[in-house]
């Protein structure tokens, strides 16, 4: 074989197993190129390993880490052919340095690299994703700020139920888009650790410095059993979930705006709305309704990624080379989902008089009614029935004063004055009364907005301390690597 021929060959599997017509279908090569940099980085902190506890000497250290450079330099775009990056890499360093390239590979599996550079890549894109949910937040956050007394129709089963405001429906969904941030810091926390020495799942018996390379990389420490390293990918799994959960969220969120839209009650701006090809007096809340299925795309990810899991033996079987494209793609998705519907929530003006107008139909106000009775003595299930007696007639205080007659035996007034019952069937006096704790009375909204403002700066204060812990890592393994 010539030198171009051998050097043209994927230095793991070499001439035996490089040929044949499942070679394109075992690659990864296109599908790395999202893990290209996270190899690299890998490489260069294992090298720098390698190199401190005299495993590979220094001089030849020097030469993989330029190696390296170069290949960084070049390019995913310019690897020879391999099964996959992890080999592409390797290749073109020893077609850069020669047969001394091959010592990068010591005391390391791509088990366990591979392992490292998905956790490597996948925690840049989780806080991508927190990032994105502090945002849409923030955004639910100041727009409910102005909408403290816009009062609104409250729905279950999508029938009138309860007049609400639109602040206090905006905060339902900041209050649940916090717990998703939690839920993604938490996973980002169990995804940063590092699998790297495990090797492919029995340890190696060179005397590596796991601990050491995890603080190159940026990680919190190490999996520790190398079985479970190399072979545990429920830091996924977790991801994904989370991603699930707050596409599900979100899902929400869009057909509220589709359904009010609907209504009139609020106008989505042009930039997140589009027109019919044919119709063209149509207004189309587009982005919403992608936003909603955004929902279907994370479940199925998730979906798809526990049965490829499912029933596994350990420790590495090659249909773990499938399972982290469903949570890559869920990622990418949910988080421009959620930076679509922040913008769309930030830039969609209220109908404030037809909210109002809307506010007090299929006589919302009922149970407000029946709390008034209850105050004053009337035990609630008969205030209850009380007012459903009422209600088929009208949603008046004559309606309710001859209810009374039935019910109760006793005129309504015996129990409470006519000012207070036509307050309670204003909606925006039956908001106003209902501060209790979490409650849409605009005080008890004043309240939870400020409770809400320092959930965020907490929130962005562990984001802002993970990125930084992140860039710095990468800083200095930049200059332990330019040292060597």
């Amino acid at each position: 074989m010539s030198e171009e021929q051998d050097t043209a060959d994927d230095v793991v599997r070499r001439e035996r197993f490089s040929g044949g017509p499942a070679r394109g279908f075992l690659s990864s090569l296109d599908s790395d190129a999202r893990i290209f940099d996270a190899d690299l980085a890998v490489d260069r902190a294992h090298v720098v390993m390698l190199a401190e506890q005299g495993i590979v000497p220094e001089m030849e250290a020097r030469e993989i880490l330029a190696a390296l450079d170069s290949v960084e330099e070049a390019g995913h775009a310019d690897l020879p052919d391999g099964e996959d990056v992890h080999a592409a890499i390797e290749t073109a360093v020893i077609d850069r340095v020669g047969p001394v390239g091959g010592k990068m590979h010591t005391a390391r599996s791509r088990n366990d690299e591979v392992a490292t550079c998905l956790r490597y890549r996948l925690r840049e894109d989780l806080l991508g994703a927190i990032a994105a949910t502090l945002e849409a937040r923030e955004v639910l956050a100041e727009v409910a700020s102005e909408h403290t007394r816009t009062v609104m129709p409250g729905f279950t089963h999508l029938q009138p139920a309860q007049p609400t405001t639109v602040a206090h429906y905006l905060l339902s969904y900041e209050s649940a888009l916090a717990r998703d941030t939690a839920r993604l810091l938490d996973a980002f926390d169990r995804t940063n650790r590092s699998p790297l020495g495990a090797a492919a799942f029995a340890g190696t018996p060179f005397d590596v410095d796991r601990e050491r390379v995890a603080e190159l990389l940026g990680f919190d420490g190490v999996v520790e059993n190398s079985m479970d390293a190399s072979s545990a990918r429920d830091f996924l799994v977790e991801a994904t979930s989370a991603l699930a959960s707050l596409a599900t969220h979100l899902s929400g969120l869009a057909e509220d705006l589709v359904v009010f839209s609907n209504k009139g009650y609020v106008q989505l701006s042009d930039d997140y709305s589009s027109t019919s090809s044919i119709m063209p007096q149509k207004v189309n809340p587009d982005t919403m309704e992608l936003v909603r299925a955004c929902a279907g795309d994370a479940s199925a990810g998730l979906n798809g990624l526990l049965t490829t899991l499912k029933g596994l033996p350990r420790a590495y079987n090659r249909d773990l080379q499938r399972a982290h494209d469903h949570a890559f793609a869920a990622v990418d998705a949910v988080t421009e989902a959620t930076e679509v519907a922040a913008g769309a929530v930030a830039t969609a003006e209220w109908q404030e008089a037809t909210l109002a107008d809307a506010a007090g139909q299929g006589f919302s106000t009922a149970t407000g009614v029946a709390d008034l009775l209850a105050m004053h003595g009337v035990p609630f299930r008969t205030a209850h029935e009380l007012v459903a007696v009422a209600a088929e007639e009208g949603a008046d205080y004559e309606t309710l004063d001859a209810a009374a007659e039935d019910v109760l035996d006793a005129p309504l007034a015996e129990y409470v004055e006519r000012e207070a019952v036509e307050a309670a069937l204003d909606p925006a006096e039956s908001v106003a009364s209902r501060d209790s704790l979490g409650g849409p009375a605009p005080d008890a909204v004043a309240a939870a907005l400020e409770r809400v403002l320092t959930g965020l700066d907490d929130d962005e204060g562990a984001h802002a301390e993970r990125r930084d812990s992140l860039d710095g890592a990468a800083d200095r393994l930049a200059e332990v690597s330019a040292g060597v």
